[in-house]
């Protein structure tokens, strides 16, 4: 990333909205946020000079899914994590999405993890905040579980917003891949596609992001730092 970029991130404001879900469906395991998809946007973001505000449905602490914290799922992203006392301190203390306002932020971004099948699925004030993002010129961000979060964002005709947009998302053959597929409340690929997006996907967990107007879609975790890189550049370019 130029210069240039950093400079006009200078004084941008993010907003990330995290899951509050920590039951992973009725395996009496434990789910949350993927941290990875949360800790490589926050610092490529945050490097930049970006504002970020954390936002969750509880708010308070966002609950950071058990594998994703494994020795094998680790980045150097989730390494800095783990030794910045003051970001985890962030997650640990959200705001409460209910108080927070489009109008206050250039974007918004939403990390995955298995947490938001369940919580931001079907969180109303979630997919109304989404909303006025895009509908106010705004970019929105969404990886891996999170474009799950798009399921009841409409448009100013209350049709399926991501109808016949390019999205994309944790795929059917990941899902199964994780052995995840009986669990989830849906397949996040086919609830897609049941709203008349058109779904894209790449190899599995490969990095696959995909950009149409204002909405940015990634794949999986590896795709994280691309979809932040594109939302950069829409909140640079304006």
């Amino acid at each position: 990333m130029n210069t240039n970029n950093t400079h006009q991130s200078k004084g941008k404001k993010i907003l990330f909205v995290v899951t509050s879900h920590s039951d992973l469906g009725n395996t009496g395991e434990k789910t949350g946020i993927w941290i990875e998809e949360f800790a490589a946007p926050y610092y490529f973001l945050h490097d930049k000079g970006v504002d970020i505000t954390i936002a969750s449905p509880a708010g308070g602490a966002a609950p950071i899914d058990p594998k994703s914290t494994d020795p094998n799922a680790q980045t150097e992203a989730t390494k800095r994590y783990y030794s910045d006392p003051a970001t985890q301190e962030r997650l640990a203390h959200t705001v409460a999405l209910s108080t927070v306002k489009s109008e206050d932020y250039d974007a918004v971004f939403y990390p995955g993890g298995h947490g938001p099948m369940w919580d931001l699925a079907e969180d109303k004030t979630s997919a109304a905040l989404i909303g006025a993002f895009l509908h106010s010129n705004k970019p929105a961000a969404l990886v891996c579980h999170a474009p799950v979060a798009l399921q009841h964002v409409v448009d100013g005709n209350g049709a399926p917003f991501v109808k016949g947009k390019n999205v994309t998302g944790f795929s059917n053959s990941e899902e199964a891949g994780v052995k995840l597929t009986t669990v989830v409340p849906f397949l996040l690929e086919d609830m897609l596609k049941s709203k008349g997006a058109h779904y894209q996907s790449g190899p599995d967990w490969q990095s696959f992001s995909l950009q149409d107007g204002l909405l940015i879609t990634g794949q999986n975790p590896a795709s994280s730092i691309a979809v932040a890189e594109k939302l950069l550049q829409q909140v640079t370019s304006k």
